[in-house]
């Protein structure tokens, strides 16, 4: 099966050798690899695949459901400048960063958990885990930061100007990646996959108990995902005393139910952004280089789908073997970005150049504003990563 490459020359030969693997699967219908691709489990990240009534767990990822969200205050901006230990005061202490972080003796609260979590054995088994970590941030690329968000025209209900914002990144922590884990495994049981390459496409037919129980978790672990950032934006605001002037949230590790060219697909978005026309995404860059929020064009051949943010272009051990943090630090000091904690493998130099990669899904995207992060909060770099 063809599929379309966007950013072609911005993507890994192993990526894209990837997308072919999954391409040629037999529940296979249509394809897409957008201009962030780089090596993932399986799909390669940056990759959207659409299936024939059936699921693939590493399809959809580790961290099902991983998010951005972005949350724009109405306190002067300026006021990030002036007064950055108060913004620093509220990350600290309103989420959690790392494997198994979360609030113990103290959780939060949100509706989510009053959901049936015995959908599944997994869930069942560690609901008091993700409560436990539920409105915290985890490892990896996942990180919380304040900036500057620039709109030029009114398209989303704010005037013209600049803007406070904060923005998130998380997905659905410790008890998301178990059930990729345990589902996974139950389908390559039932594929019998010999390849090694392959072994991470194995699917689950949507008429099966198996896939069906998969499906109906993953919608669980999205809503978990969603609460996820609900409550970091909701605390933060509470501890700044902020009013909220708008939000937006949109998830690129999922598989949705879908139609295209008149037929109900099962399309997998890992590491990529739901771009139908009309539909606002946000695209993360680095710690020193801007978010975008988008709207969809909705173009056929990407499946309406656009990148989920620059793309890795080094792998994280090479990042630590290679980079040094503090030639890092001074280039985030000379942005005028402020970094509260990082590992060296979160550093800009190892993300593709964003605007490269916006210049190349300008079919599939049109900008509506800027976000460019000031003050940044990722986990420390001592534990593995999530993502």
């Amino acid at each position: 099966m063809k599929y379309k490459i966007w950013g072609e020359e911005l993507i890994d030969k192993e990526a894209i050798k990837q997308m072919d693997n999954a391409c040629s699967l037999p529940i296979s219908v249509k394809g897409a690899l957008m201009p962030d691709g780089h090596v993932g489990y399986g799909l390669p990240i940056g990759g959207v695949l659409a299936t024939d009534n059936s699921v693939i767990p590493y399809a959809v990822g580790v961290d099902i459901s991983c998010s951005v969200k972005l949350s724009v205050f109405d306190i002067p901006p300026k006021e990030l400048i002036e007064n950055m230990k108060r913004f620093k005061q509220a990350i600290e202490a309103e989420t959690r960063f790392g494997i198994g972080a979360g609030f113990k003796g103290g959780r939060r609260n949100h509706e989510v958990m009053d959901e049936d979590w015995k959908v599944s054995p997994i869930t069942a088994a560690n609901k008091d885990k993700a409560w436990e970590q539920l409105g915290t941030s985890g490892s990896g690329n996942h990180f919380v930061e304040f900036g500057i968000f620039k709109i030029g025209k009114n398209e989303i209900g704010l005037a013209p100007g600049d803007y406070l914002a904060l923005l998130s990144h998380s997905g659905s922590r410790g008890v998301g990646a178990m059930v990729c884990d345990y589902y996974s495994k139950i389908a390559k049981q039932k594929c019998g996959l010999q390849e090694k390459e392959l072994t991470h496409l194995s699917w689950l037919s949507l008429d099966s108990q198996e896939g069906k129980e998969y499906w109906n978790t993953m919608q669980l672990m999205h809503k978990y995902a969603e609460a996820n950032h609900e409550l970091i934006h909701k605390h933060i605001a509470k501890n700044l005393g902020a009013h909220v002037l708008f939000s937006f949230i949109n998830s690129h590790n999922m598989a949705w139910e879908e139609e295209h060219d008149n037929r109900k697909l099962i399309v997998h978005r890992k590491g990529a952004t739901p771009a139908a026309k009309g539909q606002l995404g946000i695209i993360p860059g680095s710690m020193s280089s801007p978010t975008y929020l988008v709207v969809g064009r909705g173009e056929p051949e990407s499946l309406k789908s656009c990148s989920h943010g620059a793309g890795r272009q080094m792998g994280r051990q090479k990042a630590k073997s290679t980079l040094n943090k503090q030639d890092c630090m001074k280039h985030l000091k000379e942005d005028g970005v402020t970094l509260m904690s990082a590992g060296v493998d979160e550093m800009p130099a190892v993300y593709k150049d964003i605007n490269k990669v916006m210049e190349a899904q300008r079919d599939l995207v049109d900008i509506v504003g800027e976000f460019h992060p000031l003050l940044v909060k990722m986990a420390g770099g001592n534990e593995p990563a999530e993502d």
